[in-house]
């Protein structure tokens, strides 16, 4: 995500559809797979309980048989949400496992291996989040007491294109190899509620805490972190694309706190942190004029510039007319964003830094 990036996403008339999380559809897969294994039939559709107790029904899209084993594939519907991974096939492939060993999990094509620390999946394990696993686990538990065998089953997940699509997450950051994680909490995905972008907000936090590292950078996007990292070299499992959701990382924080933290961000972004807010996306929030107006007030901007001011199209705009009078507005901006990121943090002992950009990357202000 690039700082100058300020597009409003087209807000649908009808409601939006939720969908399903690639856990939901593992776990569909792995019941179709492993009631055929042990019955020789594919059960299509295929129901599971979600942990809320929601009963959706999945098709299958892949049901063949090998030679031990069973595979059960599910092409995902992530609803109307923009996820990377809507319409990619979740396969589950089973065969029995050494009388003794449960169930086991295995990556297989496309499914990530983790490599760091600091995961809820230690590493050399598959990218199979623990509410995945025991949806999973339930199933293998479920079935096989229905037909009096032992719940020894190899689990193997794969999705086609896996890896390709894990460029375009925090995987490769976070140290997960390989392809994707299978996620989620609830089974469903909620349109635009962007709660994986904010869980993996969570695991960086996560993952930079395992490994010792004190100091972390949280940008709102690619020219913002690339300035920050110009200054401090921290390495990449350090630099947080928290985009807008810069109250997910200071909350977090609380709790999970780190020595030092550095935000860094376009001037427009920090305008509404300044002022309060802590998702600063243009469809959520707005650019406060007045609000700008009174800093620029404040730092001696004469009253004739107030009607420009406030007509101005862009916060890029109020910047340079600042500018242009000698008044260097990103100044108290991010001194209002420091006090606004400190006060979210509730006293969590984090030292903290707050870094304005212009949209060429160059460094405005630094708190």
């Amino acid at each position: 995500m690039d700082d100058a990036t300020n597009k409003t996403e087209p807000q649908p008339k009808k409601q939006l559809r939720t969908g399903w999380t690639t856990g939901a559809c593992a776990a569909a897969a792995t019941k179709a797979a492993l009631t055929a294994l042990i019955t020789g039939e594919f059960p299509d559709p295929v129901s599971i309980i979600l942990p809320k107790g929601e009963v959706p029904c999945f098709q299958l899209e892949i049901a063949s048989f090998g030679k031990g084993y069973t595979t059960a594939g599910i092409v995902k519907d992530a609803g109307d949400d923009p996820d990377v991974t809507h319409s990619a096939t979740i396969i589950a492939t089973v065969y029995p496992a050494q009388p003794g060993k449960g169930v086991v999990f295995q990556a297989g094509e496309g499914v990530g291996t983790v490599t760091r620390a600091g995961l809820p999946i230690p590493p050399g394990e598959a990218a199979i989040n623990p509410v995945p696993r025991m949806m999973m686990q339930d199933i293998v538990k479920e079935i096989c007491g229905q037909y009096g065998l032992p719940a020894d089953v190899v689990i193997t997940i794969a999705v086609p294109d896996g890896e390709k699509i894990a460029q375009k997450t925090w995987n490769p950051r976070l140290g997960i190899v390989g392809g994707i994680s299978i996620l989620g909490t609830t089974g469903i995905v909620h349109p635009f509620s962007c709660s994986a972008w904010i869980h993996s907000i969570h695991r960086g936090i996560d993952v930079a805490r395992a490994a010792g590292q004190s100091h972390i950078i949280g940008a709102t996007g690619s020219t913002s972190q690339d300035a920050a990292q110009a200054l401090y070299h921290l390495p990449e499992f350090a630099l947080l694309d928290m985009g807008d959701f810069v109250g997910a990382v200071l909350k977090y924080l609380r709790s999970h706190p780190v020595d030092r933290l550095t935000l860094a961000g376009g001037f427009a972004k920090f305008t509404k942190l300044a002022h309060g807010a802590l998702d600063l996306h243009s469809s959520r929030t707005q650019v406060d004029k007045e609000f700008l107006w009174k800093l620029a007030e404040n730092r001696g901007l004469k009253q004739k510039f107030r009607q420009q001011v406030l007509s101005a199209n862009t916060a890029k705009e109020i910047l340079e007319i600042a500018m242009k009078n000698g008044i260097n507005l990103a100044k108290p901006v991010a001194r209002k964003a420091h006090e606004t990121a400190l006060e979210t943090l509730h006293g969590a002992p984090v030292t903290l830094e707050v870094i304005v950009t212009d949209r060429e990357g160059n460094i405005l202000a630094q708190i």
